[in-house]
């Protein structure tokens, strides 16, 4: 075989080549050997698997190249691909050819035990190694199923600002910012806009990245991550809760069904994970939630907000994802639709995931009286001239209508079960961490 004529594949790709020649463009992620044997733990951004080079089957040159390469060192490989059991990855490359690409030398990220702030450090470099390879690689499979879920549910693809002149979510956590000699903040959210996109196309969603300027120090928290926003004309919250629960069992199935090798690299429980697509999820009222949690010796009162031990505690009591529904309005947002029975309470609901990763979706109906948002924008100390076009969405052909955001990092740390929301997104940002 010339070498022109052996093919030049991914190692993703290698089981289709067993027993074929085939080059392979890699990086040796880690070595070991004998005095007759070198084994060379490749990797080339699909996938990884092991390189053998045998004394006896090559040149000395070639072993001495073998034997000599340095961690992270790049280079194409030229062998046969054997299947092997024994191996982690199943399959193996017999070497007869190895050209160096490019050098590299003192490579940091050694094969030993780091500090996790040393890694992030280096997460420039950290993103090679086997656990943020799995967890970014699954991330990627969960926006491709949005896209394919939303375009299936016949929604719109809607872009939102990220420079915004208000404050959705009624906070003054922002990062703010001059433009050209006015106030401006980087947007905490896109729902506003989608609100009228749904006025405009029925479905939308938006998807981008969303800034939230709380100095919070959780594993849930980043100051920059990104939203999935869908919202809804003529959809009541009966029907945007159906589409949530779907949407959430699809974006499961999907990363069971294309990363089954990610999975098994991070070590996630593949059949705990299908039992979270079983629908329905339950759906439990704030108030018999608040019920819950005092006959079980939390310490809450129905108005407050709940946080981790309370949501931890709700999800894994019912052992799946499990929404609570109608909270106070006071800890929620202005834009949520009154209960029709009780004033004090919107018509909203949050999705909590099992094993500790609390709220992953935040969703209501929208109020659509405009004599009430005005004065619950008047309430919340916000501009109405920032608002009179939201406003104007209540004027002209108003209809019922429902949304909700997911936090991607959220969701990406609950399939793969890590359990640090850092690790989620390829380059954090909290509110320690601008670098790199």
């Amino acid at each position: 075989m010339t070498e022109q004529t052996i093919p030049t594949i991914q190692i993703k790709d290698a089981p289709q080549y067993v027993g074929q020649t085939v080059k392979i463009g890699a990086w040796l992620r880690n070595k070991r050997g004998s005095g007759k044997m070198a084994f060379l733990q490749l990797r080339d951004g699909t996938a990884f698997f092991q390189a053998v080079v045998a004394k006896a089957d090559v040149s000395e040159e070639l072993f001495e190249t073998a034997k000599e390469l340095k961690q992270e060192s790049s280079m194409y490989v030229t062998g046969v691909i054997n299947q092997d059991e024994r191996s982690k990855f199943g399959y193996e490359m017999k070497v007869s050819d190895i050209q160096v690409i490019g050098e590299s030398h003192d490579y940091p990220i050694t094969p030993k035990e780091h500090g996790t702030e040393f890694l992030f450090d280096e997460r420039h470099l950290y993103l090679r190694h086997i656990k943020p390879f799995a967890t970014l690689k699954i991330r990627n499979t969960l926006i491709a199923a949005t896209y394919e879920f939303f375009n299936n549910e016949g929604f719109i693809k809607l872009d939102a600002p990220l420079l915004t002149g208000s404050a959705p979510e009624g906070t003054t956590e922002l990062f703010e910012t001059d433009y050209f000699g006015q106030d401006a903040y980087l947007s905490q959210t896109g729902q506003l806009y989608a609100e009228a996109g749904a006025m405009a196309f029925s479905k939308v969603f938006t998807f981008g990245p969303a800034f939230r300027a709380e100095k919070s120090k959780t594993r849930r928290h980043l100051t920059e991550f990104w939203m999935i926003e869908p919202e809804m004309a003529f959809f009541d919250q009966e029907a945007s809760l159906e589409l949530q629960e779907r949407y959430v069992a699809f974006l499961i199935e999907k990363v069971l069904e294309r990363n089954e090798q990610e999975l098994d690299l991070l070590g996630r429980d593949k059949d705990l994970l299908k039992s979270y697509t079983q629908l329905p999820f339950p759906r439990v009222s704030y108030d018999d939630a608040i019920k819950l949690l005092q006959d079980n010796d939390f310490d809450v009162e129905w108005g407050v907000d709940f946080g981790s031990p309370e949501e931890t505690f709700l999800a894994n009591h019912f052992s799946k994802p499990v929404f609570i529904m109608n909270f106070p309005k006071a800890i929620k947002a202005f834009y949520m639709k009154r209960h029709p029975e009780c004033e004090d309470v919107v018509v909203s609901a949050d999705l909590l995931a099992p094993e500790g990763y609390g709220e992953i979706i935040g969703g209501s109906e929208r109020d659509t009286d405009y004599d009430y948002l005005k004065q619950r924008i008047e309430e919340e100390g916000q501009s109405l001239e920032d608002y009179n076009w939201y406003l104007d969405l209540r004027k002209f052909g108003s209809v019922p209508h429902s949304g909700f955001g997911l936090g991607l990092e959220r969701m990406v740390t609950f399939v793969t079960g890590e359990e640090h929301i850092r690790e989620a997104i390829p380059f954090p940002r909290m509110t320690h961490r601008l670098r790199p």
